[in-house]
């Protein structure tokens, strides 16, 4: 049978058709393989990994230590309310377009979001704020719950979320509050450094971590201070236009009276066992 007998070339044919389809699907299987693979092996994902092992290792320190001093429920909760407090912040600025570090706690201390200052005042204000906004609604949340099941735990842990979040009100820098006080009117940080020191020395909260606080806001507040009242603004936190700082001020008062009756209704002492 020769080459040319035509019963024989359908089925060349049909061989190389098939042959070719095997090996394009090959290829596109290849390809789709190629992407996963340099996606998952990407300097990206090695970059990133680190910091979301740092991020989850300080939570699980930060529990650890709470939990030494009041149990582990109450430790997760208590880290829990920073970390709502703080996703408001990284929320807020990756919203923005601005990049920021995912939360980081220190043991005893508290926790942050790392971000750089954007050139807009508004939207530093705005980020600054809604930390304390996704706290307040947390700890509202542990008070409801409270209420509903009638487990006084709860209502403690309400107490401390809004505590935290209405000493973090505070207009002085570097606290949120100093930020949002710094974009309606600088010079209210002094009220806020004299509030820091009148709660100082009234209450006798003379430990190290409430000195520490009071050293960064004494050295950070009253210089900036003094320049606002000198007339140089830092162009990149005080508002211009005069009906975003009405709005902002609003906005910031109401929350702390919000979080200060909030502190005051839930003000009960705070349970040393789970």
């Amino acid at each position: 049978m020769h080459d040319d007998d035509p019963r024989v070339q359908p089925k060349k044919g049909k061989r190389a058709g098939t042959a070719g389809g095997i090996l394009v699907t090959l290829l596109a299987l290849g390809a789709k393989f190629k992407s996963i693979l340099l996606a998952v092996t990407s300097l990206k994902w090695f970059l990133f990994a680190p910091k979301i092992l740092l991020s989850f290792g300080s939570i699980i320190a930060s529990v650890w230590l709470y939990a030494l001093f009041w149990g582990w429920k109450f430790g997760l909760v208590f880290v829990a309310l920073l970390a709502v407090h703080e996703l408001g912040h990284y929320l807020t600025f990756r919203n923005f377009g601005i990049p920021a570090s995912l939360p980081l706690f220190i043991p005893g201390l508290g926790a942050f979001v790392s971000s750089p200052m954007s050139h807009d005042p508004a939207r530093n204000a705005i980020a600054a704020i809604m930390g304390p906004v996704f706290g307040v609604l947390a700890s509202a949340v542990c008070w409801g719950y409270g209420l509903a099941t009638g487990e006084p735990f709860w209502i403690a842990a309400a107490y401390v979320g809004f505590f935290l979040n209405l000493f973090n009100l505070i207009p002085a820098f570097p606290l949120d509050g100093g930020r949002v006080a710094g974009a309606i009117d600088a010079r209210l940080w002094l009220i806020g450094v004299a509030i820091i020191i009148g709660w100082v020395v009234l209450r006798h909260q003379f430990s190290p971590f409430f000195a520490l606080i009071l050293v960064f806001v004494v050295v950070s507040s009253i210089p900036r201070a003094i320049a606002a009242f000198r007339g140089r603004i830092d162009p990149t936190m005080q508002l211009v236009a005069g009906p975003q700082r009405a709005i902002l001020a609003i906005a910031y008062f109401a929350l702390l009276a919000l979080a200060g009756a909030g502190a005051a209704a839930t003000n009960i002492p705070v349970p040393t066992q789970t």
